[in-house]
């Protein structure tokens, strides 16, 4: 028989791929150039030409084994090592080829991390707005997710909140800075008070409370602010990496997890993830895709068009006098909705070929995502559309 478990979940699919499914279907029918999809966040600038350029030259030199060839179940050595000396260049850390995982993306990461610090039963915490796909990643492992409600104030973590829910039973803390859905980038101030509260939480239970920090927009970060790198603060901290966002390869799915050589057991978790993969039938990404990422590790794609982006709908939207905090960072924009029912106004919007997220299944109610990784062209003449469905529906007066 069919698992009764994973068939109920067709009736509860991804609300932001329904709608991307959406926006394509309507592209079909009145040109996809006309339809304002802020539904996906699918990077749109392009790879950078020396991945290109060392993919083809890896086919076009390596033997078939070197390149086809399965690479050891923790990854490729080689490429492990590299990952590692960029990390301490980049952040001062002390990372060792035994502490870099290599996996299929942020996603397979966090698959492994929770899996390494979490048995069936235990509790893992992560902050709304979060990433909705956390549900099934922490969740299907045994251990079950708990949100703390929103600071909708400005998008940091509702401390007040933590310390209601936090329990003996929470072995993790899932963060995701910048963040997804809001662009937040948790401030220093943030973080330190966070690693501390964790630092005493630990001694309280006399057992260990790692940080699993989902870090794929890292690179992503507005106004000249750099962010701070979780894993220098605390030392139980597992880094969740991809280069979907800052290569621009989300269909290659290729990342990795760091692990801080302070923390407990650090010499042996990459070990145990390779274990873990026996059970989640993960093998390593493709051989060929991680000895080309080795040598772009300290570049790049052009990721300026998303600040670009950013702006023009920030101020778009202050305009029209939307409820919005300026993110920091991602591609991801998360105003307040102009009525109570988020659903019921993305809905609206549909009518204007506006393809906009609601924030329900983000953990927060009343609120919408706008993922503005498209053209910029696109973005500037989606503001007519915009213009137009507040006033026709909200009476929104248009000022210049």
């Amino acid at each position: 028989m069919i698992n009764q478990d994973f068939k109920s979940m067709l009736s509860g699919k991804s609300k932001i791929r329904e709608l991307s499914e959406f926006a394509t279907a309507l592209g079909q029918k009145i040109g996809y150039e006309n339809v304002f999809d802020y539904s996906l966040g699918n990077p749109s600038v392009p790879v950078i030409d020396k991945y290109n350029e060392k993919i083809i030259e890896l086919h076009s030199s390596l033997d078939s084994m070197s390149l086809h060839g399965y690479s050891p179940s923790l990854g490729n050595t080689a490429v492990r090592e590299k990952v590692a000396v960029s990390l301490n260049k980049r952040f001062g850390t002390a990372y060792k080829t035994e502490h870099i995982f290599m996996t299929s993306g942020a996603a397979g990461a966090i698959a492994h991390a929770a899996r390494c610090v979490t048995k069936p039963g235990d509790d893992v915490i992560t902050f709304a707005p979060y990433f909705p796909e956390y549900q099934q990643y922490i969740n299907r492992t045994g251990a079950r997710l708990k949100v703390v409600p929103a600071n909708t104030e400005n998008f940091e973590i509702n401390f007040s909140e933590l310390d209601k829910m936090i329990s003996p039973n929470v072995q993790a803390v899932l963060i995701n800075t910048p963040n997804n859905p809001s662009g937040i980038a948790y401030s220093e101030q943030t973080i330190i008070k966070l690693c501390d509260y964790l630092r005493q939480k630990q001694e309280e239970y006399k057992h260990d409370i790692f940080i699993i920090s989902d870090e794929p927009y890292r690179e992503i970060a507005f106004d000249g602010k750099k962010i701070p790198y979780i894993a220098n603060y605390y030392d139980n901290t597992l880094t969740c990496y991809s280069f979907s966002k800052s290569l621009s390869l989300p269909g290659e799915r290729i990342g990795y997890i760091a692990v801080n050589p302070k923390a407990t057991d650090a010499d042996i978790i990459a070990v145990i993830c390779g274990q873990i993969s026996r059970g989640i039938g993960h093998n390593c990404p493709a051989s060929s895709v991680q000895q080309a990422v080795a040598e772009c590790l300290y570049e790049t794609s052009d990721l300026s068009v998303y600040e670009k982006n950013m702006n023009l709908i920030y101020d778009e939207l202050v305009k029209l006098g939307f409820e919005v905090i300026r993110p920091g960072g991602t591609f991801y924009i998360f105003p307040k909705a102009l009525e109570e029912d988020a659903n019921a106004f993305c809905d609206k919007a549909k009518n204007y070929n506006l393809i906009l997220v609601p924030s329900d299944s983000f953990g927060v109610k009343g609120y919408f995502r706008m993922a503005y990784c498209i053209d910029t062209e696109k973005v500037e003449r989606s503001f007519e559309a915009l213009e137009k469905f507040v006033k026709e529906e909200y009476g929104v007066d248009i000022k210049d």
